[in-house]
């Protein structure tokens, strides 16, 4: 569930920061791609150590 919500976080802010800087539809697209993936590891790593610390 972390993952699902860091990598839709990652998404959105992506295309945020791609808008605010005046990109174009690549531009959105990349900048989506590259946040999403960079959440979803952090979003990976924060569900294991949750997992680790209550197991």
């Amino acid at each position: 569930m972390i993952v699902i919500g860091a990598v839709l976080l990652g998404i959105l802010l992506g295309l945020y920061t791609a808008r605010k800087r005046g990109g174009n539809t690549a531009d959105l697209l990349q900048y989506g791609a590259v946040y999403a993936i960079s959440f979803g590891i952090v979003g990976v790593i924060a569900t294991i150590v949750i997992h680790r610390m209550l197991a």
